[in-house]
């Protein structure tokens, strides 16, 4: 049967898809058409968290759509290339890069210990360079080739900056590399942005914070974002670029403004680096 979406036939890799917002991404993409590539450690279940690739493939094709796992660390070149062959030997070519994989640590400096530092810095910024730099020969040769990090807006209130600047740096080099990427690739077409969520997202790590069970009560579903990356991808790539977008914006430019449905309350927990 053929499939006409809003993303048809178009090639997505994403990192860190096992579960959360990243899989929920993944399966949006593919219930509009999307070939997807998933690139996580996960192989074998987790004690405390939900979901492996295996199982993220599954869901992915339960919704009708095609995806190959990758089992490999965004941190290690190798592992992102063979990702991206993955790609192109499975489906022609890239159109849309994800870069998701995050780690957080919001320790207060005197308290982090180097090794949560380095695995912040090397899985947020390191991450997002490895995986966009192995997909942009790709994402040329694409009709409407997208990149899409999930980064908040560099806000440079105080607040956020004392709150807990290693974790702040390592999603605002995200965010700064995205912005850049879509100044150094503008004349080539190829759109970078960052999407970020407006309230807390009731996934894992919402759930293993303390007090989870009341957080989630307060946290909208994942398939907001979803469904907001969906409309940013659908865009023409030319027109769509060097943005920061908070997925309830993006969804009210395209006619939804009733997020009931996403759940969270009638006062969400509004997210980190909004002020």
């Amino acid at each position: 049967m053929e499939k006409h979406g809003l993303l048809t036939d178009r090639t997505m890799v994403i990192s860190g898809a096992s579960r959360g917002i990243g899989l929920a991404i993944a399966i949006a993409a593919a219930r509009q058409g999307a070939n997807v590539v998933l690139l996580a450690k996960t192989a074998e279940p987790h004690p405390r968290l939900q979901g492996t690739v295996h199982t993220a493939v599954a869901d992915i094709e339960a919704a009708g759509g095609k995806a190959v796992a990758v089992v490999g660390d965004v941190r290690n070149e190798e592992d992102v290339q063979r990702m991206i062959d993955t790609a192109v030997e499975h489906f022609g070519g890239v159109d849309i890069c994800v870069n998701n994989a995050s780690a957080i640590a919001t320790e207060p400096t005197d308290k982090l210990s180097a090794k949560k530092y380095d695995l912040m810095q090397d899985i947020n910024c390191k991450g997002t360079f490895l995986l966009t730099k192995a997909a942009l020969p790709h994402l040329r040769e694409s009709a409407n080739p997208h990149i899409l990090t999930i980064a908040p807006p560099v806000n440079m209130n105080p607040a956020w900056l004392g709150a807990h600047p290693a974790y702040t740096l390592s999603k605002y080099g995200m965010s700064l590399l995205a912005l850049g990427f879509a100044a150094e690739y503008a004349e080539a077409g190829i759109a970078s942005n960052c999407l970020w969520p407006e309230t807390y997202i009731a996934t894992s790590a919402v759930s293993n914070m303390p007090d989870g069970d009341e957080l989630l009560s307060s946290s909208r579903s994942p398939q907001i974002m979803a469904d907001a990356a969906v409309e940013i991808l659908s865009r023409p790539a030319r027109e769509t670029s060097g943005h920061c977008y908070i997925d309830s914006d993006a969804l009210a430019e395209a006619g939804i403004t009733d997020l009931s449905q996403y759940g969270g309350g009638d006062n969400p927990i509004r997210d980190l680096f909004l002020d």
